[in-house]
């Protein structure tokens, strides 16, 4: 009798929201007309990692309204578990309108306060939430969206680690949402509990005063990151794993929206991890994917399905240095 293949699951944490894209770029208030779509940092990598064929179930809350059934459906139809996407009355699901710019870039407007999430108490998260869970993947979205996420978060870390599980995390610093130094305050006490490191490079900068490789280098020493890796867009990436940098180059697209780039990056990198790929090609197969992201309009349109990346990853040439 065969073996069964081995289904990898992950579990996330977030908001979910609303993302209203604008029908033409340049400045929002000369934008008369805008696409319903849903987003968020961590529902993006749920279905960044759903589309590449890994189970994951996502921990969320949306408001009883319209807005909320639209996000709930949308997740049930990409294959994620929902059992913990709730309902809330009186928190009306968050919204976020999009400016993009000519060159691609996005400029992102909140309108999240009173969110449904800041409604999740430590209370809510259980120990079989982590049965059978691989990686648990956070993000500072969630941290800065209340006071008590950090609990949440700690709870979550705490059950995680009594199980041996892979704790993964991006700082995703929003500076319209928290300021550095509170940032700064709460990833410290997260940072010695991580495994998977997944920063920016003007994030690495924000976190630690310097983003030069010496000081990284002393930050994974410090909180034994067993993989410390810096994103930097059209610039590629880099990874300091087993006391050694490996560095790979971005593919070479046609980028016409750049957000949700990085979730893509995260969700095609632990894909990789998890199927054991050497060292630069989990950069370059992480690469592959946050790129592919930013050539569709949308925060997680542009995610692909497994056979798409491996596709483009197998048969396209790399920018050169």
């Amino acid at each position: 009798m065969s073996m069964q293949k081995k289904k990898y699951n992950i579990l996330t944490i977030g908001d979910s929201m609303i993302t209203m894209n604008p029908q033409e770029n340049g400045p929002l208030r000369n934008v008369k007309f805008f696409e319903r779509n849903v987003g968020g940092a961590e529902l993006n990598f749920a279905i960044g990692c759903t589309r590449l064929g890994l189970q994951t179930k996502f921990i969320s809350r949306v408001g009883k309204d319209d807005f909320g059934r639209v996000i709930y459906n949308y997740l049930r139809g990409e294959g994620i578990d929902t059992s913990e996407v709730k309902f809330v009355e009186g928190h009306p699901t968050s919204l976020n309108f999009k400016e993009i710019k000519q060159n691609g870039e996005g400029v992102t407007y909140y309108y999240r306060a009173n969110a449904p999430i800041s409604t999740l108490e430590v209370s809510a998260i259980k120990e079989s939430f982590l049965e059978g869970i691989d990686i648990v993947h956070l993000t500072g979205v969630f941290l800065s969206l209340h006071r008590n996420n950090i609990k949440v978060v700690k709870r979550i870390i705490q059950l995680a680690k009594q199980k041996g599980i892979i704790i993964s995390f991006d700082p995703n610093i929003r500076l319209k949402l928290w300021s550095k130094e509170k940032a700064r305050e709460t990833f410290v006490q997260i940072l010695p509990d991580v495994d998977i490191l997944l920063a920016g490079s003007e994030e690495a900068e924000e976190m630690f005063g310097s983003s030069t490789e010496e000081v990284l280098v002393e930050v994974a020493k410090k909180y034994k990151i067993s993989f410390l890796v810096i994103k930097d867009g059209e610039n590629g990436s880099k990874m300091y794993r087993d006391k050694q940098w490996f560095y790979e180059d971005a593919y070479e697209v046609e980028a016409i929206d750049t957000v949700g780039a990085g979730d893509g990056f995260n969700s095609g990198f632990i894909y990789a991890y998890l199927h054991n790929f050497e060292s630069n090609k989990l950069l370059s197969f992480a690469n592959c994917v946050g790129a592919m992201v930013t050539t569709v309009v949308g925060d997680n349109e542009g995610l692909p399905y497994l056979d798409e990346a491996l596709t483009k990853f197998n048969n396209e040439k790399i920018v050169s240095r």
